[in-house]
């Protein structure tokens, strides 16, 4: 199949399949003549792994890992345990994140009654007071740099994390 119908049976764009490729998560597919992809049904089946695994949350690196024990089936299972015990690790400390998350912003939200003016909103007053106190603790180097998004770097002992900004479908 070529790589529009690949792409339908997988319910993928064509960009992320080419993209998968390029990152070496999808095996080179063959050519035709005309230098057209021909995919197989290990393509749909390798594709249908990789989707899967990111609807868990699992970084690219995360599944590139996985792939590779996935390939050499005579391996042992310890170290793919040891991958999944560490994403649970992520995935709850992320949970746990999230509930402070939560709890800040229905504390700010607590601080504005409905119907009043903006230059009374105690959830503008309140983010501007803690953006400046946040940009305030900061040190100059940090001041530099863009901000961290915490969780992109997840330590699963593979070489290289997910390449930030890829597909994630």
């Amino acid at each position: 199949m070529k790589i529009g119908e690949l792409a339908k049976t997988a319910q993928t764009q064509t960009e992320t399949i080419r993209y998968y490729e390029r990152e070496g998560l999808l095996p080179e597919a063959a050519r035709t003549g005309s230098n057209y992809r021909i995919y197989d049904e290990s393509h749909v089946q390798r594709l249908a792994f990789i989707r899967h695994c990111r609807s868990l949350d699992m970084t690219l690196a995360e599944i590139r890992t996985l792939l590779n024990f996935k390939d050499a089936p005579a391996g042992s299972c310890t170290d793919v345990n040891t991958l999944l015990d560490e994403h649970i690790h992520h995935v709850a400390t992320r949970i746990r994140e999230l509930k402070a998350l939560e709890k800040d912003l229905k504390l700010l939200r607590e601080q504005c009654a409905s119907g009043q003016a903006t230059g009374d909103c105690g959830i503008l007053s309140g983010l501007e007071k803690a953006a400046l106190q946040q940009s305030q603790n900061r040190t100059p180097a940090e001041r530099g740099h863009a901000a961290h998004i915490h969780g992109a770097h997840p330590q699963v002992g593979t070489p290289a994390a997910g390449k930030p900004g890829g597909p994630h479908k």
